[in-house]
């Protein structure tokens, strides 16, 4: 016999579900009444967006267009997909997407990973004391610019920097690794470590911090070592917050920044450190007419995004993990 909705409510004392989704459910100006002060937050976030990219975003069909900043927007003729025909036979666009590739897989590789490793160090270190001092030491360089990152590691690995004049006083010859063409990829490999990894590891703890203790207490009892308990209680638990972290990353894959390249262009050379954004930038601002052809790398470089973000996305729901979104 089928047990209605009122019987089940007098046996358990416990309303259906339809009156709790019912209760749950408000009008939205009594969501917004209640909550306006979050409201209120929110609006310069958005406003932010909606006048720096969402704006912006709206010309991008110059890049089907014969466009000319002297013309009306509606005036300019549709040329189709010249423009990235134009593009991908540029061979200076071929170098920058080759050398941006190059170097997003670099990070994919060797920092992120890194910055798990950082968290797992930190989050075995007992004494509280260490561990927020090398928390603090290891964070700060990510508030810096990079301005002030390109000075310290050419006050370090220069010319005239302290490794060189190491080597000159052991009798060696002077190293300028900051004008090194071949050296770059570890050079810059070595600039994102110390920026950016900090950054990371301080998500990776923060996933680390809600793993519940009892699960290690239980398996010191059941006689699990300290890298079994790392391979099925530590990992497991952070692997959403890898899947979602490694999306995003493979989102941006193409957008791999633009001031850390752009200043050390003139030290080694455009064909060591051009990529996409610093070719947008010379092949747009400090070209005439080259508009559409920047409008064009640009919005390749966001399809390119949103295609990877899905893909990465699907998998992660195929191997049971919720990605960025929760599926339906």
């Amino acid at each position: 016999m089928a047990v209605t909705a009122q019987s089940a409510e007098r046996a358990t004392g416990a309303p259906p579900k339809t009156k709790v989704m019912k209760a749950r459910r408000r009008p939205l100006r009594h969501r917004l009444r209640r909550d306006w002060a979050l409201v209120v937050l929110t609006v310069p976030a958005i406003m932010q967006l909606a006048i720096f990219f969402y704006a912006p975003s709206a010309y991008s069909v110059i890049a089907f267009m014969d466009y000319s900043p002297y013309r009306p927007l509606w005036e300019n003729p549709i040329i189709g997909f010249t423009h990235f025909q134009i593009l991908f036979q540029d061979p200076y666009f071929i170098d920058a997407l080759l050398n941006t590739l190059k170097f997003a897989f670099a990070q994919l590789l060797f920092v992120f990973p890194f910055s798990i490793g950082l968290a797992l160090v930190m989050h075995s270190v007992v004494s509280t004391k260490i561990r927020s001092t090398f928390q603090s030491i290891v964070y700060l360089p990510y508030f810096f610019s990079w301005v002030l990152v390109v000075s310290v590691f050419t006050q370090v690995l220069g010319q005239d920097g302290l490794f060189s004049r190491w080597l000159v006083g052991m009798g060696g010859e002077r190293l300028d690794i900051m004008r090194d063409p071949d050296s770059f990829m570890f050079l810059a490999w070595m600039q994102w470590t110390w920026k950016d990894a900090g950054w990371g590891m301080i998500i990776f703890l923060a996933a680390l911090a809600s793993i519940n203790p009892a699960l290690y207490e239980a398996a010191a009892v059941d006689g699990a070592n300290r890298w079994r308990r790392l391979w099925h209680i530590t990992l497991p638990s952070i692997r959403p917050v890898i899947v979602l972290l490694l999306i995003l990353q493979l989102g941006g894959i193409l957008s791999v920044g633009f001031e850390q390249y752009q200043l050390q262009r003139a030290a080694v050379g455009w064909g060591a450190s051009e990529v996409l954004d610093t070719f947008v930038y010379y092949r747009t601002i400090l070209s005439s007419n080259g508009e559409s052809i920047g409008t064009a790398a640009g919005l390749f470089k966001g399809v390119i995004g949103l295609l990877l973000i899905l893909a990465a996305n699907n998998i992660a729901h195929r191997l049971g993990e919720q990605g960025i979104y929760q599926k339906s």
